[in-house]
Order: C-alpha cells, then sequence, then structure tokens
C-alpha cells in the first residue's frame, strides 16, 4: 500500500483529476484546501498581520491549493497516478502544476475498500 499525496496547483484541474483517477480505479480520495507560505505571506501583507490566517486568502484574490491524499495498492498505481496528473497539469517538474509525493504505509485500517486493509505482524 502506498499513501499518495498531490497538491493541485490549479484548482480548476480538481473534476479533470478525480475522473482520471477514478478510470484507473482510484475512487476513495480525500480532498483539502491548502495554501503554500508564499501565498500566505501575501495574504498577510493585505491586511492585518495579527488578523492574518489562511481564511484571508479569500481576500487576497488568490485562490489557494487542493492537497489530495489517497491510498492505493502499490507503486504501479502510484505511476498510473502521475501519469494521469501529468496528462492533465503538465509535466509536474514545471512551476505552476503541482507537487506529488507517494510513500510507502506499513498499516492500512478503516479504508472501505477492503483490499487497502492491511496491519503488519
Amino acid at each position: 500500500m502506498h499513501m499518495l499525496m498531490f497538491v493541485l496547483d490549479n484548482p480548476d484541474y480538481l473534476d479533470d483529476v478525480l475522473s482520471a483517477w477514478e478510470n484507473i480505479g482510484v475512487t476513495g480520495v480525500t480532498i483539502v484546501e491548502s495554501t503554500g507560505i508564499s501565498r500566505y505571506r501575501k495574504a498577510q501583507l493585505i491586511g492585518n498581520p495579527l488578523m492574518a490566517g489562511i481564511n484571508r486568502l479569500m481576500y487576497s484574490g488568490e485562490e489557494g491549493h487542493l492537497t489530495l491524499f489517497t491510498i492505493v495498492k502499490g507503486e504501479a498505481k502510484v505511476r498510473q497516478c502521475i501519469e494521469a496528473v501529468e496528462g492533465i497539469v503538465g509535466n509536474l517538474l514545471d512551476p505552476n502544476t503541482g507537487v506529488l509525493a507517494a510513500w510507502p504505509l506499513s498499516i492500512v485500517k478503516g479504508v472501505p475498500d477492503p483490499s487497502l486493509n492491511t496491519e503488519a505482524d
């Protein structure tokens, strides 16, 4: 099992990414609104620094990111997810596309798909 985290730079691509992942068998995805330090610092400059926070992004005229988390079965599925994402947003090595990371999991419990629940000895 692998945890896959994808920070989507342009939220307009969300539906396309989710559809592409569904097409390759990834259905359980958690979506979290997020922002990076650069956008956070810009938001601080707009108003009172004591009141600055992630919610101030809505007043800054800039959109935040969306961070997607999913658990997939094996590195081959991770590579399929990467290929699907890059087919939509472009090469992740290019700026303003996103950041993707994946790492192996030793214990997984509570995932609706029983084939993804495992526990180490």
